[in-house]
């Protein structure tokens, strides 16, 4: 089941990502969407939910992010770079699973090896500037 949420701001995309949090344990979300379209604004909000507190920024270079200090651990995943299996091994990223939350933007770069429980987050551009279509498969959010 698919659900489809409208926000019309980068803070309600926060507060959409605080609430998809609050319901997850040991998760993997994968992300999907164009470069700017909010993926990351989405995982501030995730660490939110899970009432981490620190400063977010995407892991283009370092691949991985790790927030701790909340409920549970939260990584978060940059596969922009991916180009092989391989690079998952070295960047330790089978390592994550089951050990908190995996937020991976670029998920289309390593499709073939997201579990099959994954939540899928298609994010796209709404009709103006600050709009975004939220597209969440896999789990509800109340």
């Amino acid at each position: 089941m698919t659900q489809r949420y409208i926000t019309n701001s980068p803070d309600e995309t926060i507060q959409l990502g605080s609430r998809l949090a609050t319901s997850l344990s040991n998760s993997v979300v994968a992300f999907f969407g164009d470069l700017g379209a909010g993926k990351t604004t989405f995982v501030t909000g995730m660490c939110q939910g899970i009432g981490y507190s620190g400063e977010t920024s995407s892991p283009t270079f370092a691949i991985v992010h790790e927030y701790m200090g909340g409920r549970l651990p939260l990584y978060h995943f940059d596969m922009y770079r991916v180009e092989s299996v391989d690079d998952l091994y070295s960047c330790g990223f089978y390592d994550y699973l089951d050990n908190g939350i995996l937020a991976i933007e670029w998920s289309e770069n390593i499709i073939d090896a997201l579990p099959d429980n994954a939540i899928r987050v298609h994010i796209s551009y709404g009709e103006s500037d600050n709009q975004r279509i939220v597209e969440i498969t896999g789990r509800n959010i109340t």
